[in-house]
């Protein structure tokens, strides 16, 4: 049976600890439900690429509650070849794309070489999409894709006006931004780091908006109505004050509690301007629904645009690049190749 490497994470005895291991096909834990075997067929995927999202940077730095069962090996996402398969449905040797539904949560996640999922949590990736690139996506990306999703479904178009994009440099903003731009929408990115200016109007961002702008207590419940639509990762102050500028019949694409979960605000934008606030999650989505976002990021996303955002590192890179991220200092999005 062939040995694999893991990250993997545990407080079984109350102290936390954080170690790579060597592990076989026997130490996968099942995913199958244990009250009904055999309802949730598994497979066995060969991880080519992770990724280090927020959440996962909290769970290897032990910030946050994150991960709900011990031992844990740590990723919301992975990609890969499925090398076994008890499920008709998904094939070896069909390359995959799992993001969300627990894993490196509930259930072990993508920071290692092999892992096991239920088949239907796995998405076949588009042919031109590669694995490596499927995790420079990430569920950052899937997100993003999500809520330009929800802006088109609540009928905000390119003719409508400007769409405000929050917290920009980061993984959910920068794969934003570039599809918003793909289908000639102006975006206008908001961030507090001056020094990515540049960057994001690479991405395709028209207009910069300093955080400050949007980032204080105490505005006002309607403001002038700036933006038909916005793609917010932020919440808190930031979102309570990009609803109050939201112009008649716009949507906002919430995704994010980067600042907060709180939302101090009053129903002025709802019942005065008839403005919509979409959720918008990435973990319990449907399996149609994900499979119409890959087709959408296949087809929208320039991959010169998300080379440009994307940095690679090894499996031992993981703790360092978690700080990293807690401390906001990554750009963009970070890919593991577990294989390094």
């Amino acid at each position: 049976m062939p040995v694999f490497r893991a990250l993997r994470l545990d407080k079984s005895d109350g102290e936390f600890r954080r170690e790579y291991v060597e592990l076989d096909d026997a130490d996968l834990p099942s995913v199958d439900d244990p009250d009904q075997p055999g309802t949730h067929p598994e497979v066995v995927v060969d991880v080519d690429y992770s990724t280090v999202n927020f959440k996962d940077a909290l769970a290897v730095a032990d910030q946050s509650p994150i991960v709900r069962t011990w031992p844990m090996v740590p990723g919301i996402d992975l990609a890969g070849v499925v090398s076994s398969s008890d499920d008709p449905e998904v094939p070896v040797g069909q390359r995959v794309v799992v993001n969300g539904w627990g894993i490196g949560e509930e259930s072990w996640g993508g920071l290692a070489q092999r892992a096991r999922v239920r088949g239907s949590w796995t998405v076949p990736l588009p042919d031109g999409v590669s694995t490596a690139e499927a995790m420079a996506i990430g569920t950052a990306g899937y997100t993003s894709i999500l809520c330009v999703l929800a802006l088109e479904e609540h009928h905000v178009t390119p003719d409508s006006g400007p769409v405000l994009v929050t917290g920009a440099a980061g993984g959910v903003g920068s794969v934003a931004i570039a599809l918003l731009a793909a289908r000639g929408y102006e975006v206008h990115a908001s961030t507090g780091r001056p020094e990515e200016a540049d960057y994001l109007t690479t991405l395709g961002a028209s207009t910069i908006v300093e955080r400050s702008e949007l980032s204080e207590s105490g505005g006002r419940p309607l403001a002038r109505a700036r933006w038909a639509g916005a793609v917010d990762a932020v919440g808190s102050h930031t979102l309570a004050n990009v609803l109050a500028q939201i112009q008649p019949e716009g949507c906002v694409a919430a995704c994010g509690l980067a600042q907060g979960m709180d939302l101090t605000t009053s129903v002025a934008p709802f019942i005065l301007r008839g403005v919509t606030l979409r959720g918008v999650h990435s973990v319990h989505v449907p399996r149609a629904r994900r499979i119409e976002a890959w087709r959408r990021l296949d087809e929208d996303l320039d991959r010169d645009l998300l080379a440009s955002m994307t940095t690679t590192v090894g499996l031992d890179d993981v703790p360092a690049v978690a700080d990293d991220v807690l401390a906001g200092r990554i750009r963009g999005r970070v890919v593991v190749d577990v294989n390094a």
